[in-house]
């Protein structure tokens, strides 16, 4: 089933991403630059320089999914935070806002308890 949600862990690569590539060599980013396994079910994001693609690549039972977004304008903002290991662990709220465009910079959260997760 194709389908992303609130139950997956996201992590976003730090650097500008190349989108022509495709799932053999976005899995070789996730384990050497980002240190994660592409198997684990987990959904990695890459972004490229000009921050008007996005790729999510996703291991589902029986292969792999890439999901692909073009901007015709405007761009992608990235979170603000520190990368650790050239990747940052997002949420699903943060990753819906960005493709939706919401500024993440204005938006103010209420405080909740979060269960912290490192790259």
């Amino acid at each position: 089933m194709f389908s992303l949600s609130s139950s997956h862990r996201y992590y976003l690569y730090s650097q500008p991403t190349d989108m022509r590539k495709s799932f053999d060599a976005l899995c070789l980013l996730v384990e050497s630059g980002m240190m994660r396994n592409p198997l684990s079910g987990e959904v990695f994001i890459f972004i490229n320089r000009p921050r008007n693609r996005m790729k999510l690549l996703k291991w589902e039972y029986g292969g792999f999914i890439l999901y692909y977004k073009r901007l015709e304008s405007g761009t992608f903002e990235l979170p603000l935070g520190a990368f650790n290991n050239s990747c940052m662990v997002i949420n699903w709220p943060q990753l819906v806002m960005m493709v939706e465009g919401i500024s993440l910079q204005h938006i103010r959260t209420r405080k909740r308890y979060l269960l912290t997760e490192k790259c």
